[in-house]
């Protein structure tokens, strides 16, 4: 009965490790479309103030390149780099507490497999698909 129990902790401990792991890839994926992001609107905002205030500036939109005056430009740039600044930080904090949590399942699964012999023999004996 024990030996079942154990079984069925060390599944679920599993599955939530596998969930965690493929959270904490998403969010690593999104904190570096994040960065590209600011990277891209502060290299753009640089080359922005060197052109004089009166240099015809383009937007880009789809297909289409629109005159948009300097300032207007300038200050989407910078909205940009703030909003990229936040959610970096937010994504940095998601990391965190995902990381957190992978480390206490892993802690979980080292606890059980130890007070458990059995079942880890019984787990190296799976075969892997």
């Amino acid at each position: 009965m024990a030996d079942e129990a154990n079984r069925s902790a060390f599944l679920e401990n599993q599955s939530r490790m596998i969930e965690m792991t493929g959270k904490l890839k998403q969010v690593q994926t999104q904190l570096r479309n994040k960065e590209t992001e600011k990277k891209r609107a502060f290299l753009t905002l640089e080359e922005l103030r060197q052109l004089s205030d009166d240099t015809n500036t383009y937007k880009s939109i789809g297909r289409t390149f629109v005159l948009e005056p300097k300032s207007v430009l300038m200050n989407e740039q910078e909205l940009k780099l703030k909003d990229s600044d936040t959610a970096i930080a937010s994504l940095l904090t998601s990391k965190e507490y995902l990381e957190k949590q992978m480390a206490e399942v892993e802690n979980n699964l080292r606890e059980l497999l130890s007070q458990d012999p059995g079942l880890a023999r019984q787990i190296m004996s799976m075969a892997v698909i």
